[in-house]
């Protein structure tokens, strides 16, 4: 049974009071910011970005496991890896067991991340985070760049269970697009250089994308795309 959208809603609170307490500012990204900004799909877990360059994402996953016994770390079941997965607990009593540790099936997972790094999430300055429902969330334009990363990598995933989950990114996105035209968001507001914070080499590669995704995800989404600003082949 995945966790109500009541409960992660609840979950992203608290984590976001936590680091507040510790001077840090965070926005929500993935399905919850998605959800947020008016995607019909409910998440099952927690995508929030600490923003800061003091403290590593370990770390910052430490904090939260040590203010609130509800979150709670496991090791990673990839192989060889040193980083812990986080949770948050709740239910009692029934529980999923590996070869390495025991959770509770029905969890949450929290992803904890932090800017730049594999998943190029940009800094965001605090002026640029948007609210929603009392909760901050990752810009409209970098939210969807985000998702079609998402989306590639998904559908370059080896792993089947992985590659399935293009299906879901290419809906989420479409809802998405039509959220960002209907709200008037547009590229250049967020690709300007006078604070710096979204490269112009995050717009190269989501263009770049862009034609896959395109072709193989959403024929129909290019004219949205346009209307955002972006350059579509």
């Amino acid at each position: 049974m995945a966790p109500t959208k009541s409960q992660v809603l609840d979950i992203a609170r608290k984590a976001i009071d936590i680091f507040a307490k510790h001077g840090l500012k965070c926005c929500l990204t993935g399905g919850v910011a998605s959800q947020l900004y008016g995607v019909s799909r409910t998440p099952s877990d927690v995508d929030l970005v600490v923003l800061t360059k003091s403290y590593g994402q370990e770390t910052l996953k430490e904090i939260l496991a040590i203010a609130d016994s509800r979150f709670y770390l496991v090791p990673s079941k990839t192989m060889f890896a040193t980083y812990k997965v986080l949770w948050y607990r709740l239910t009692e009593g029934s529980y999923a067991y590996t070869k390495t540790h025991i959770r509770a099936l029905y969890d949450c997972k929290v992803d904890i991340l932090v800017p730049e790094g594999d998943m190029n999430i940009p800094d965001v300055p605090h002026a640029r985070i948007t609210t929603r429902s009392g909760l901050p969330l990752m810009p409209l334009i970098p939210q969807l760049l985000l998702k079609l990363q998402a989306w590639s990598d998904h559908r370059a995933a080896t792993q089947s269970h992985l590659r399935m989950k293009q299906y879901v990114d290419v809906r989420d996105i479409d809802a998405l697009l039509a959220i960002a035209v209907r709200e008037g968001a547009r590229a250049e507001d967020a690709r300007k250089e006078d604070d710096g914070w979204l490269a112009g080499s995050a717009f190269r590669v989501a263009e770049a994308r862009l034609s896959s995704f395109i072709w193989y995800g959403s024929p129909a989404s290019a004219s949205l795309w346009r209307k955002l600003g972006f350059t579509v082949a």
